[in-house]
């Protein structure tokens, strides 16, 4: 007597088929994809004890991820094959209207071009990330992401699924999954695509350091982050070009007073006041 499936089913035409078809799946890795659990990862930074990954994520040219993230963690991006450029935002993941603000971020520590110790600052004056190592300098702070527009005249497409997706459609993409709309995106900035401006104001594109070149993050307090890895929109190449990022992330602490940082500068010891002063009302400081 038939149990009503068709088990000989070469293919996922039927329902049977298609559950065999998805199980086989099980255990194979997408050479892009995330890891988990995270501590099963080999990309654990030098001194990281695996244990303590939280997250750990390759993203492919041309797409995005995003992860909410607790105070304290640290979050490090690769570039892969020398040709990524992460174009990122941070959120208060407690309170996420408030945000990253490149102008602010620039205009406070009197410097456009980040390095290690470099603050990322909110629009409420306070610290969501500080740069803790930096081996590529190759960013950009003024520029931001691409749009459909701009890939459309470009490159012939810009929607986020195509063969050139531009930043702001993929960082909707990545703003929708924690209640985020286009119109909460602020201006963002851009990892490992140098942009320098000339004496007469004219911007030059410096591009990558190569593979393996990465920067790191620590994140001074919960926090929403989202990354968009697709060209940079002054890059002067006529082709689309976007390579993998290694994402990897993990238990740490938080800036303290007593860190060296803290009062590198007036204006960053401000900031991590003002920092620790939101987050002790809350009892999580």
């Amino acid at each position: 007597m038939s149990d009503g499936y068709q088990t000989d089913a070469p293919t996922t035409s039927t329902t049977h088929g298609a559950k065999l078809h998805a199980r086989a799946q099980e255990g194979t890795i997408a050479a892009a994809a995330p890891i988990r659990p995270a501590r099963s990862s080999t990309s654990a930074p030098h001194g990281v004890d695996p244990g303590d990954l939280v997250w750990a994520e390759t993203v492919a040219g041309g797409n995005y991820t995003h992860k909410l993230l607790a105070r304290g963690t640290q979050v490090r991006f690769t570039d892969l094959e020398g040709d990524a450029c992460a174009h990122v935002l941070v959120f208060n993941a407690l309170q996420p209207f408030e945000r990253l603000n490149v102008a602010d971020t620039v205009k406070v520590q009197w410097q456009v071009y980040p390095g290690t110790g470099y603050l990322l600052l909110s629009d409420q004056g306070r610290v969501l990330a500080s740069i803790t190592v930096d081996d590529s300098l190759r960013h950009d702070m003024i520029y931001g992401t691409s749009t459909l527009a701009r890939n459309r005249e470009k490159y012939g497409d810009g929607t986020a699924h195509s063969a050139s997706p531009a930043g702001r459609e993929l960082f909707t993409l990545a703003a929708a999954k924690h209640g985020l709309e286009r119109r909460d995106l602020p201006a963002s900035i851009s990892f490992f695509t140098g942009v320098r401006i000339s004496a007469d104001g004219h911007p030059s594109v410096t591009g990558t350091a190569g593979a393996g070149a990465s920067v790191t993050l620590r994140f001074e307090m919960p926090v929403i982050l989202l990354i968009a890895n697709t060209a940079h929109p002054l890059d002067p190449r006529p082709g689309f070009h976007s390579t993998p990022i290694d994402v990897v992330a993990w238990r740490d602490n938080p800036t303290r007073e007593s860190d060296p940082l803290w009062n590198e500068t007036p204006e960053g010891r401000r900031a991590f006041v003002n920092t620790e002063d939101y987050l002790t009302a809350r009892g999580i400081a």
